[in-house]
């Protein structure tokens, strides 16, 4: 039986997938599970990239055993700290007392602060090469990547670049490893959403890093999730490169909240509207129940955002706050904007969200809508001018 682990004569693969963990940082949703991925280099010297989540240690170690046999593990290479790519570290230094754990300065930091590890240690900067015997191993600095420390590993000898969380993806690898093993369809928007959920804040670091590598002739990305990329980078790299310059294509995202129903029938009104000018896609989310995952996905996929809310407790209903919280957490940096919504005794979402739009530096499309009370066919023409404007707007 053909081996799918084996990604050259010289690099395996031994991450492990997850399909039992619920929510990814206790927060987004894993529909179709997630793999936390580990890579063994194995010169005259042998190195491994990354380790995985605690729950999957034993895995992890066993994985690595079957590769190595009798040969030692001569370095640990930690790409990125996060505890679900570093929580194995004190096991490996365990199983292996002898092997030295590779980091930048910030890594090295953060292993002693997580895991009490002090000693053994080698610190690399920027451009600082490892040398396996047979194979080298190159560091390239790519913090805020999404966290301080992160960094880039890089064999010239196999055109394998070890990126860490960039190129990452939800989503377990069912069977295979590879892009060429693999449907891939279902991880282009698992990647999206990892992207909006993960990584968002920090666009302009991710375009610093797509410049570090551009340069590089690059054969396979092993990131730390998802699928290891052969056949598909350039549309990896091309998809990383837009939703990191916030670039929106054509389409429209209606997220809403409401309590009685009044909001929501405005919200059914402005997409009709939007549907009958030609619009292209529509996507409306009801965010008392949407997965706001999906709906911070397709903010980043689409260059327009309408929000409608009822007032709450003189606010915005709190789904619908919450959102915008998100939004701005993640410095997007235009969005085509309208909104809308409902009172019944003092109005305030209409004027929150319009601070918030202000906030961002976002202009608002067309003039606002709020209801007072009970929605009838009175508020249609509003509507109707709101959706006209946004239309323009879409056509200029």
């Amino acid at each position: 039986m053909k081996d799918l682990t084996k990604l050259t004569d010289r690099i395996f693969y031994v991450g492990v997938n997850d399909r039992t963990k619920h929510l990814f940082e206790g927060l987004w949703p894993l529909p179709l599970g997630v793999s936390y991925n580990a890579y063994l280099v194995c010169g005259e010297r042998t190195a491994l990239v990354d380790t995985v989540d605690a729950c999957f240690t034993g895995r992890l170690l066993a994985n690595v055993r079957e590769r190595l046999g009798d040969r030692p593990l001569d370095y640990l290479v930690i790409n990125h700290m996060e505890p679900d790519h570093s929580a194995s570290i004190a096991a490996v230094r365990q199983a292996y007392p002898a092997v030295r754990i590779v980091g930048n300065a910030k890594t090295l930091q953060m292993i002693e602060g997580y895991y009490g590890i002090a000693c053994g240690t080698v610190e690399v900067k920027e451009g600082d090469v490892l040398d396996l015997g047979g194979l080298t191993l190159a560091f390239c600095m790519i913090p805020m990547v999404h966290w301080p420390e992160t960094m880039a590993t890089w064999c010239a000898e196999e055109r394998t670049i070890f990126s860490g969380d960039a190129f990452g993806t939800f989503g377990a690898l069912n069977g295979g490893v590879t892009d060429e093993q693999l449907d891939v369809e279902p991880f282009w928007e698992e990647m999206r959403r990892y992207y909006a959920c993960i990584v968002g804040k920090y666009g302009q670091p991710v375009q610093r890093a797509l410049a570090k590598v551009a340069p590089l002739d690059i054969a396979m990305i092993c990131s730390t999730h998802g699928p290891v990329w052969r056949r598909e980078i350039a549309r990896v790299v091309e998809l990383y490169d837009k939703v990191s310059r916030y670039e929106g294509e054509p389409g429209a995202v209606i997220a809403y909240g409401s309590m009685y129903g009044n909001t929501e029938q405005m919200a059914e009104t402005v997409a009709r509207g939007l549907a009958a000018a030609g619009v292209r896609p529509i996507v409306v989310y009801n965010l008392s129940t949407a997965d706001v995952s999906q709906v911070l996905r397709d903010i980043f996929r689409y260059d327009t955002l309408v929000v409608g809310s009822p007032t709450y407790n003189g606010q915005l209903y709190p789904p619908v706050d919450a959102l915008l919280r998100k939004i701005a957490e993640r410095c997007i940096p235009y969005r085509r904007f309208a909104c809308f919504g409902s009172f019944t005794w003092a109005g305030a979402a209409v004027r929150r969200m319009t601070e918030f739009a202000e906030g961002m530096k976002w202009p608002v499309v067309g003039a606002p809508v709020e209801l007072k009370q009970g929605y009838s066919t009175a508020v249609e023409p509003a509507c109707r001018m709101l959706v006209d404007a946004l239309v323009e707007d879409m056509k200029r």
